[in-house]
C-alpha cells in the first residue's frame, strides 16, 4: 500500500511511533557509517576493502538520495524547503557523489559535511534513551557540536594536504590531530599546511577555535555547574526531572512540585 504525502512526512520526522523510529534510527545509523567509511579511506587498506567500501558508501547516498526526494515530495511548501537549513546539508550529502565526475576538486570537499545531518537528529532528544531532560539534549548538542567543527576541518585539511604533502597529513588521524592543536590555539608548529587552501583551512580554524570553542565550552561548564547545583524532582505537570535545590515551582510550566 502507497504512502500519501502526508504519512510520508510524517514518518520522516516522527519518533514515537515504530515505523518512525526505525526509519530515522536506520538514517542516522548510515551517517555515522558513511563518516567511518570516509575516514578507513584515508589508510592504507587493501584494494577488495576498499572496493566493498565504496559500494557501501555509494549504497548510502543512493538512501539520502532517495530520502531528499521524498522529502521534496511530501513537503507542503517546496520552496520553503528547499531553501531550509536541513534540506541543504541533505543536498550537501549527495552532491559529492552525482557531480563526482564533473572536475571540480570543492565538490569532493563537501562530504565531510555529511555528518551535519545528525543535527536533525539531536533535536530529537527521543533518540537518546539516556537523555530525558532539556539541558541533557543541549548537552548532547554542545559535545556535537564541539565534535563536527573537529571532525570537518579535519576532513577539509586532509582532503587538501594529502595530495601535496602526504608525510604530513598520511591519514585522517594526522590531519584530526592538526586541527585540535590548532582550534586549541596551541600551536606545536610541528605540522604545517603548504597549500594556499590548506593555510586559507588553517586561518578559518584558528578564528572557529577564537570564536567557538571557548563559547561551547563555556556554556557546556555553566551546564555541568548547573545540573551539579540541581536535584532530582518530578514535575507531576509536565515530568521535568531536575530542578534546583530551593524550588517550589516547575520552571517549565509553573505547577507546584511535590515535597
Amino acid at each position: 500500500m502507497l504512502l500519501s504525502r502526508k504519512q510520508t512526512e510524517f514518518y520522516l520526522t516522527d519518533l514515537e511511533t515504530p515505523i518512525g523510529r526505525v526509519i530515522n534510527l536506520t538514517l542516522a545509523t548510515f551517517v555515522l557509517l558513511s563518516s567511518v567509511i570516509f575516514v578507513a579511506e584515508t589508510y592504507n587498506i587493501p584494494d577488495f576493502v576498499r572496493f566493498q567500501l565504496d559500494v557501501a558508501d555509494t549504497a548510502i547516498v543512493i538512501v539520502f538520495a532517495v530520502e531528499y526526494v521524498l522529502r521534496l515530495w511530501s513537503a507542503e511548501n517546496k520552496i520553503k524547503y528547499i531553501f531550509s537549513f536541513y534540506s541543504i546539508i541533505d543536498l550537501i550529502a549527495i552532491l559529492p557523489f552525482f557531480l563526482g565526475a564533473v572536475d571540480i576538486s570543492f565538490i569532493r570537499l563537501l562530504r565531510w559535511f555529511r555528518i551535519l545531518r545528525l543535527i536533525r537528529f539531536i533535536d530529537r532528544k527521543f533518540l537518546f534513551a539516556s537523555i530525558s531532560t532539556e539541558d541533557g539534549v543541549i548537552f548532547a548538542r554542545i559535545l556535537f557540536t564541539l565534535f563536527a567543527i573537529i571532525f570537518i576541518y579535519s576532513g577539509l585539511i586532509y582532503q587538501v594536504e594529502h595530495p601535496v604533502n602526504p608525510q604530513n597529513y598520511g591519514t585522517f588521524l594526522d590531519a584530526f590531530y592538526f586541527s585540535v592543536v590548532t582550534m586549541t590555539t596551541v600551536g606545536f608548529g610541528d605540522v604545517v599546511p603548504i597549500s594556499e587552501l590548506g593555510r586559507l583551512l588553517t586561518v578559518l580554524m584558528i578564528l572557529t577555535g577564537i570564536a567557538l570553542i571557548p563559547w561551547q565550552v563555556g556554556d557546556l561548564i555553566k551546564r555541568l555547574v548547573k545540573t551539579a547545583n540541581q536535584v532530582e524532582t518530578v514535575c507531576l505537570s509536565c515530568g521535568l526531572a531536575f530542578h534546583d535545590v530551593d524550588a517550589g515551582f516547575c520552571k517549565r510550566c509553573g505547577a507546584k512540585l511535590p515535597n
